[in-house]
This record gives structure tokens, sequence and C-alpha cells, in this order.
């Protein structure tokens, strides 16, 4: 740890080493996979959970390569939804992917209190692991975050955790010499970058172990994020594209350069069109004009407008995803 921080000789020489390891190890296979799709949480009509929908959704998703599901994140709707809603979406989901895919419980708050008990209670559910979001608009210092993370992996000792790293919600962001901390702790088993930041990935792979494993929270950065130690991808574009994404990741993975390149730019313009607006509603509206419809979002989120799913709709067509 004192390597991260310090200017002395030592210090230098043992950043060099690990950073040979990192060059040299072959990377493995993160206990989550590579393909994480972000699901969305269906409403009816009349906003409340449909849970047919989201059985229906999760065989999509298993099908077009989805390894993990994170259930109740961002995408998912999660400020809107209540925890009773929660455990019933995770108990949904678990029994629909039977084993096929991992299932991640989104269980975050910025109370610490709050986020024990509900990891606590997923735990008992025996899900795959929790994705544990910064918390949000208290701003605790780092320190205030270390032991935040911390506390909720003690008290969940044999659920391994995913930290959640996106200060463009939350105003908070999580250090590179923070989650070097959290990595030491053994249920700590990786992290979603979400802040854009390409030199907080390589100080996060740099100073853990290879079996850390680091993946993009945005799609459009995720070639560029594993061309400096991600491993994968916890993605909103994947409930569209899963299949191409499996294979960009595949192609990388087996040092096919030149042929993910191609892939990603191919799906670039998506990645982007689905963050025209706040996440999920380009993607809910992408998804009703493919035909599957996962309903409406929750106030005090809105529809996407006309103007918006007219834009999509080229996209999509220019994507090869639908007909013109």
């Amino acid at each position: 740890m004192a390597g991260f921080l310090s200017r002395d000789g030592a210090a230098v020489w043992g950043a060099w080493v690990t950073m040979a390891e990192v060059l040299t190890a072959t990377s493995p296979e993160p206990l989550f996979g590579r393909l994480i799709t972000a699901m969305v949480t269906p409403f009816t009509l009349e906003g409340e959970v449909d849970y047919g929908r989201a059985e229906a959704l999760v065989q999509d998703l298993v099908e077009a390569g989805s390894d993990g599901l994170v259930v109740c994140g961002t995408t998912g709707e999660s400020p809107t939804l209540t925890w009773d809603e929660e455990y019933e979406l995770f108990q949904v989901v678990q029994k629909a992917v039977s084993g096929r895919a991992k299932v991640i419980a989104g269980t975050g708050s910025n109370a610490t209190s709050e986020a024990i008990a509900a990891t606590q209670k997923a735990a008992k559910l025996g899900l795959d692991g929790s994705l544990q979001v910064a918390p949000y608009y208290n701003k605790p210092p780092q320190e205030g975050l270390y032991r935040h993370f911390r506390a909720i992996a003690e008290a969940t000792p044999d659920l391994p955790m995913l930290l959640y790293n996106i200060p463009g919600r939350t105003g908070c962001k999580i250090e590179g010499a923070t989650v070097v901390r959290l990595a030491e702790i053994p249920n700590i088993v990786g992290i979603k970058e979400a802040t854009g930041d390409l030199d907080l990935t390589s100080q996060i792979r740099l100073h853990t172990p290879s079996t850390f494993a680091i993946y993009s929270g945005d799609d459009s950065l995720t070639l560029p994020l594993m061309a400096v130690g991600a491993q994968g991808v916890v993605s909103v574009a994947s409930h569209l594209v899963g299949t191409e994404l499996k294979r960009c990741l595949e192609a990388f993975g087996a040092g096919h350069v030149s042929q993910a390149q191609a892939l990603h730019l191919k799906l670039f313009p998506l990645f982007r069109a689905l963050f025209w607006d706040t996440n999920p509603i380009p993607l809910k509206a992408a998804l009703q004009l493919l035909g599957r419809d996962s309903g409406v979002v929750r106030s005090p989120l809105v529809q996407a407008s006309a103007d918006l799913t007219a834009k999509l709709r080229e996209v999509l067509v220019a994507s090869g995803l639908m007909v013109g």
C-alpha cells in the first residue's frame, strides 16, 4: 500500500515489478464472467413491477450471452423501488436464471446500516453477489468510504461484493488508494468503474491482484478500459446487442485486437444513443421500438420524447437492429 503513495526508490521498483506481473500474467476469468447486464426493471403501464416481463427478459439476456445480471441497479431504477419489490425481483430473477448466469443484487445505500441489512437479506436468498454503490449525497471522506464497504463485507463474508464507482450520480468518488485497500478484503472481488478515468483504472490494475476484477461501467469505454486492465463490462447495451458485445470481449481476450476494435466502432453509435437522456429512458424506448416493451419508467423519470424516439429509431435502423 505504501508503494501507491510513496515516491522513494523501493516504491518505484515495486510498482515496476507489479506492472510486469500484470502484463505477463494471463488474465483470469472473473468470478462473475465478462459480460454482465445491468438489467432494467419492467413496469406495467400503471407503474407496478411486471415480474412476468422480468422473467422473459432474463431468458433473452442469458440466451444473448450475459454471464451475470445486476438486479436493482441504476438501470433497474433502484431509487424508486421499495425493498420488498427488490427482494421479490431478486427471487424472480434467480429462479428464471436457474444457474445459467450469476445474479448480483444491487443492495447499496448511503446508510451503512441499511446497506448491511439489505445485503444480509440478499445473502440469505443464495444470490451470487452484491453491487455496492458509493454512498450518495452525504459525500463521506475516503476513510468513511473504506469503513462503509468494509463493514458491509464483514457482515456478509460469504457473499462476493463488487464496488460501484459512479461519481456523476453519487457526487462521491472512490479514489484509487481506497480501492486498493478494499481489494485486500477477501470478499470484495472487483469494481464497476464508471468514472471515465482511464488513469484511475490503470492505477487500480497496477496495485491490485489480477484476481480483482475491473468492469467498465460505460459501454463506450469498455474497449479502452480493457486495454489498461479491465476484464469486462457491466452493460446497458447488452439488452440489445449482447451477442455482439460478447464477441467483442472474447476477441480482445484472444488477442484479436483489430476484430474487437471493429466491433466496438460498429456498436459505438448505439452506445452513445442509449445515453442521450437519463438511463434507462432511451433503453426502454429502444426496447419498445424493437417489440420488447419493458413498460414505463417511474417518476421522477419521464418517458422518451417523440424527438428522442425518432432519433433512436434511426440509430437502430443504422445498426441493423430494425428495418426502416
